[in-house]
């Protein structure tokens, strides 16, 4: 993995390198839902092609539809109720879907920053359940986690900040977050302690390539992005040293919108780290996949 990580540190600086080359006086506004859009996620459907050491699937799919409470377009303050769910087929007998991922969260966004404003700054706090639908004993008689039916439920807060710039030199939108979150020990099962992280920081870094300012017959879709997130984890787990380098999951994303493609473009993902699939969690994961993402930032 050293050369995902040389990758990913490239394009880390590289987005920093660029956030001083600015010129407010031309730079297209980006509003607050577009914000919200880059910290949520996107939904996607991956291909039945992943490299690496997950179970064979046909596809792991993402949903994320948002739900915006808000007075008006030009509100700083806005709430979003996103009902996540995420789903794995096997290439098993019947194409199982074992235990899905539902993970509904509300989240709370307020731009410190004028609406005018090109670069701005914005906090955002965030409540969510992360369960598996199932009520079975977490534990098999040999000791080993069960899978297939053993309970998983988890809730936690995340509170954080994002900042935004704008490059005129390369056309692009740049997005810093960077949160904790927290997962309240009596919120989480008993069978999880030592072995599921309570304590994360997170940090995601999103670069956006514009299209062509001021062509009304373009779409308005951000038509290249590119993402790089780091998480650290933090507390009892596993017996890992604190210091030590299993503790972090990293994952570096590339995005494109054809312009054939109206609402949908191609992705590939390098990810690497702990599984983020509900009771799935104490897997370790090195894969490429490859899929169909949705990117609807309208700028």
């Amino acid at each position: 993995m050293n050369g995902y990580f040389t990758v990913l540190f490239l394009t880390i600086g590289s987005s920093f390198l660029c956030m001083g080359q600015e010129n407010i006086n031309t730079n297209p506004s980006i509003e607050l839902t577009t914000i919200a859009q880059v910290n949520q996620g996107n939904s996607y459907i991956t291909f039945p092609t992943d490299i690496g050491n997950i179970e064979p699937l046909w596809f792991e799919g993402n949903l994320i539809p948002n739900f915006y409470i808000r007075q008006s377009k030009d509100s700083r303050l806005m709430g979003i109720i996103t009902p996540q769910i995420i789903i794995r087929m096997y290439q098993e007998e019947s194409y199982p879907v074992k235990t899905p991922s539902y993970i509904p969260q509300l989240t709370v966004y307020y731009s410190l920053s004028s609406l005018t404003e090109v670069n701005s700054l914005s906090i955002f706090g965030k409540f969510a359940h992360h369960s598996n639908g199932q009520n079975g004993d977490f534990y098999l008689q040999n000791g080993e986690i069960n899978l297939k039916s053993g309970n998983f439920s988890t809730n936690y807060y995340e509170l954080g900040l994002i900042k935004t710039n704008y490059n005129t030199r390369f056309n692009a939108a740049q997005f810093f977050r960077t949160s904790i979150e927290i997962h309240p020990q009596s919120s989480t099962m008993e069978e999880m302690d030592g072995i599921y992280s309570l304590y994360r920081w997170n940090n995601l870094f999103s670069i956006f390539r514009l299209p062509q300012v001021g062509n009304p017959g373009k779409k308005k879709n951000a038509s290249i992005s590119l993402k790089g997130q780091a998480i650290w984890m933090f507390g009892e787990l596993n017996n890992w040293d604190d210091l030590s380098l299993n503790r972090l999951n990293l994952s570096l994303t590339f995005y494109y919108h054809p312009k054939f493609l109206e609402d949908i473009g191609l992705f590939a993902q390098i990810y690497h780290g702990l599984d983020y699939y509900n009771i799935y969690f104490n897997h370790q994961l090195d894969i490429i996949r490859f899929g169909i993402m949705t990117e609807k930032l309208r700028f």
